[in-house]
């Protein structure tokens, strides 16, 4: 249909210039006819047929010319509309060829132009959708993009495995997606508002984890399409706790150190003072004294150490070093073989978090030779990838109760424990970006995992 336009308009140029020959050499006729002498008529009647010949010659030539003159002309039309039907298309990788007269080269080199915008603009614009994209993807956050019928038209990595292990959810209705999850939160999503729910990732329902549910709506192409984002927040509802528990620490350790430092001073002047007495019962008051402010401040500096954790100063670690060193306090068995990668963290901050695990497993009841500590390189891909150490015992283990507030400050099942132990471990090694994790084994005991990035 295209081309028979251009071949159209090509016919109807070569037509109006054959036409315009024809008027005038029949115009220049009828002039020799009317105004010419009685010879020349008398001429053209004898000899009719010659200036049939040149008519016919002047027809044909006209025709050849107006035939050459477009072809530039139809060969330029045909390449512009062959490259507007590729931009109706979204194809913009095409160029027309430059030629025909300087009209027609300035027409081309215009479409030229406007491809290569055109081909810029969509490269940034493909670029910025595949870095989009990387974001969503990577994103911890669940994010499912539903159509007016609640079916699920996008959804990222975080919603494939939250709803589905993983697998291709796109094009699977909202309540075929909720068969088999938790009553809360099916309940969170039929609720049309916003806002925290809890629900337990585990069938013993131990692990409660609390979400954030917002919701937005928008019109995409004359359709309302629906935007759900779960947002996971025990990591940072547990930050905030311990941030405002390191703030109370603070306010208490600054009075208690206000308080017992004129408190030493005054026992010290008091044994001056009553020197020459000596009188074993004043001697006692003021041993008493200075003890109970020596434990009370050793108590402060316990709990001020964990209110003000500096930032680790990272450094490449040589496990076999680390692990000779740590034998010289604790007995315990290594599993496996050290990791060949070399890995930086704090050595005294870790040194700490080891000494503390197992510190608690040898506490724990069980016998010594019972305890391990192994460490491995974690290479599955993904972002998973960094060493993993396990510290096992065989002790009594933890109930379920415990296990829930183990990570929690002053939280502590010894009679004279401060409870600051686990949650100090657990700052240090989400200081260095890692993550901590309690639980029983299968058949007794106790399993302390800890997960390090490389990075």
């Amino acid at each position: 249909m295209s081309e028979s336009i251009v071949v159209s308009l090509r016919v109807k140029l070569i037509a109006s210039a054959v036409l315009a020959c024809a008027t005038g050499l029949l115009l220049a006729f009828t002039g020799l006819l009317w105004f010419g002498s009685s010879e020349v008529q008398q001429s053209v009647v004898t000899d009719y047929w010659l200036y049939l010949l040149l008519f016919t010659s002047a027809i044909l030539l006209a025709v050849a010319i107006s035939y050459i003159g477009t072809r530039s002309l139809a060969s330029s039309l045909m390449a512009l509309e062959v490259g507007l039907l590729n931009f109706k298309d979204n194809d913009f990788s095409v160029s027309i060829p430059v030629s025909g007269d300087k009209q027609l080269q300035a027409l081309a080199n215009l479409f030229n132009e406007s491809a290569q915008t055109l081909r810029k603009e969509r490269q940034y614009i493909y670029q910025r959708e595949l870095l989009l994209d990387k974001v969503i993807q990577s994103s911890p956050n669940v994010m499912l993009l539903l159509d007016d019928k609640q079916r699920v038209i996008y959804a990222n990595d975080a919603a494939r495995h939250l709803f589905h292990d993983g697998l291709r959810i796109e094009g699977m209705s909202l309540s075929e997606l909720l068969e088999g999850a938790s009553q809360e939160l099916v309940s969170a999503l039929e609720n049309p508002k916003d806002g925290l729910f809890s629900f337990s990732s585990d069938t013993d329902g131990n692990d409660a984890e609390t979400w954030h549910l917002s919701r937005g709506q928008f019109l995409l192409n004359g359709q309302f399409h629906h935007l759900v984002l779960l947002k996971q927040m025990t990591r940072e509802l547990n930050r905030q706790e311990v941030a405002v528990w390191k703030k109370v620490i603070r306010i208490i350790s600054h009075e208690l150190n206000n308080s017992v430092a004129p408190i030493a001073s005054m026992v010290n002047s008091g044994r001056m003072i009553t020197k020459e007495l000596n009188d074993p019962k004043l001697k006692l008051i003021f041993d008493t004294i200075e003890d109970r402010t020596s434990h009370l401040s050793q108590f402060i500096f316990n709990y001020a150490r964990f209110a003000k954790l500096p930032l680790p100063q990272k450094l490449p670690v040589d496990w076999q070093s680390l692990t000779q060193q740590l034998k010289q306090h604790y007995q315990f068995e290594l599993l496996g073989e050290l990791p060949k990668i070399q890995v930086s963290f704090d050595l005294i901050q870790m040194e700490q978090v080891f000494l503390n695990l197992l510190k608690n497993a040898h506490e724990s009841g069980s016998e010594s030779d019972k305890i391990s500590l192994e460490i491995r390189e974690i290479n599955q891909g993904g972002s998973n990838q960094g060493i993993c150490i396990e510290v096992k015992d065989e002790g009594l283990g933890m109930s379920a109760d415990v296990l829930q507030q183990a990570l929690l400050p002053f939280y502590s099942t010894k009679q004279s424990g401060t409870g600051l132990g686990l949650p100090l471990c657990r700052e240090i090694i989400e200081a260095h970006d890692g993550r901590i994790s309690l639980h029983n084994r299968d058949d007794k005991g106790l399993c302390v995992s800890l997960w390090l990035p490389y990075a």
